[in-house]
């Protein structure tokens, strides 16, 4: 069984120094930051959504945006879409594949942020809140485990985070992904956090 622990945690690992060895992922990375401090800046707010472990992720970032990454200071307008009511009703009367888009048609604007997270970069459900925030003039950010994605065509910054075969390794890439957005975007608006 430990053998097995250590080929796993190597295999996380490895996927891990593949991304920061790849200088395009970390342009990426820089480019999302930007986009969502331009948000903020701009009194934007900044969505989130993802299916299952993704939408963990999703709901992650916006309560560590709202609330509290590592030390106090003011929120900072976010919101995931997981409400389970507004889910359950999209998808009775119109279908799972209108789930978020229907949300970011209710609630988005211009100047805000859709933060869209699929490993496979092809979920229709994601694909169409995509077209949703950019029919609205939002910005997109695509977080996806494969390159030449349908979302990552559709998104403004992709961060294509390969982690092998299966969508846990990608899950965790995207993970430290959205932490250190949320470190860059508090470094602009904290810098004091940061000292």
């Amino acid at each position: 069984m430990i053998e097995n622990i250590k080929a796993s945690l190597l295999e996380s690992k490895s996927a891990l120094e593949s991304f920061l060895s790849n200088r395009q992922s970390l342009l990426s990375v820089e480019a999302a930051s930007a986009a969502l401090i331009a948000t903020v800046e701009n009194k934007g707010k900044v969505y989130s959504c993802g299916n299952g472990g993704s939408m963990c992720d999703a709901t992650h970032f916006a309560e560590e945006l709202t609330g509290r990454y590592r030390k106090n200071r003011a929120g900072i307008g976010a919101i995931a879409i997981n409400d389970p009511s507004h889910i359950s009703c999209v998808a009775n009367d119109f279908g799972y594949d209108y789930v978020f888009s229907r949300y970011v048609e209710s609630h988005g604007r211009q100047g805000d942020c859709l933060v869209a997270l699929s490993t496979s970069g092809k979920s229709v459900n994601i694909l169409k809140a995509a077209e949703a925030a950019k029919a609205l003039g939002m910005t997109v950010i695509a977080l996806t485990g494969r390159s030449g994605s349908p979302l990552e065509a559709l998104a403004d910054v992709c961060v294509c985070a390969p982690g092998g075969d299966y969508a846990d390794r990608v899950q965790e890439l995207h993970i430290k992904v959205l932490h250190i957005l949320i470190e860059m975007v508090e470094r602009r608006f904290f810098p004091e956090n940061y000292q």
